[in-house]
């Protein structure tokens, strides 16, 4: 009992440390720029989440993620070059889209783990953070598609080039390649850490 109940305390501070260091992340992700949209740093916090804690605390982070990305950048106007010009034209889906692509993120990254962690610990690591990237980026294209109107008029008929173009190459491209590469750099070199924490997490049950 006191074990479970220790355990919960830990996952509990643990994850208030992790949703703080989103937030942070986030915050100062605003101000860097690459191509059309901002770098997002968030993804290997939301993954450290996802492979120590559970599906479910990804799927948080993540959440935290979106709704913080949303309301800064789109409805404060922190990102006045794109997302607050897709919030001024189409609030509900820029919600959703981006709502949904970081709660997805996280929590797909987490069930990964869980499904490869038997078989290889270090393979679960690299795919949990290939997932993440993977799982934003392509929902956030899935979601750019679905409100191709307004990025045509808002932005790609003013630059000369198809929506498609627009949304993979000058939105996604740089970005994605990026964060991906960031990501199968930064969290399996965490991969001691996670063990420890994982292990103890475990061991305690």
């Amino acid at each position: 009992m006191a074990s479970r109940n220790f355990n919960k305390i830990r996952n509990s501070v643990m994850l208030a440390a992790l949703t703080a260091i989103v937030l942070l992340l986030q915050l100062a992700g605003v101000t860097i720029r690459l191509g059309a949209t901002n770098i997002s740093l968030v993804l290997i916090p939301i993954v450290f989440g996802a492979v120590t804690l559970g599906p479910s605390a990804g799927a948080w982070l993540g959440l935290v993620f979106g709704l913080e990305t949303f309301i800064v950048s789109g409805v404060m106007g922190g990102d006045p070059f794109f997302t607050a010009i897709l919030f001024n034209n189409a609030p509900v889906m820029t919600a959703l889209i981006c709502i949904v692509k970081g709660t997805a993120a996280g929590l797909m990254a987490g069930i990964v783990y869980r499904l490869v962690c038997g078989k290889s610990k270090l393979g679960a690591l690299i795919c949990a953070a290939a997932t993440a990237p993977i799982v934003n980026t392509g929902l956030f294209v899935l979601g750019g598609f679905a409100i191709s109107d307004v990025l045509a008029e808002q932005f790609a008929n003013g630059m000369g080039v198809s929506v498609v173009y627009f949304l993979i190459v000058l939105c996604a491209g740089w970005n994605f390649i990026f964060e991906f590469i960031l990501n199968l750099v930064v969290v399996p070199t965490l991969g001691k850490l996670i063990d420890v924490v994982t292990r103890s997490a475990y061991s305690k049950k």
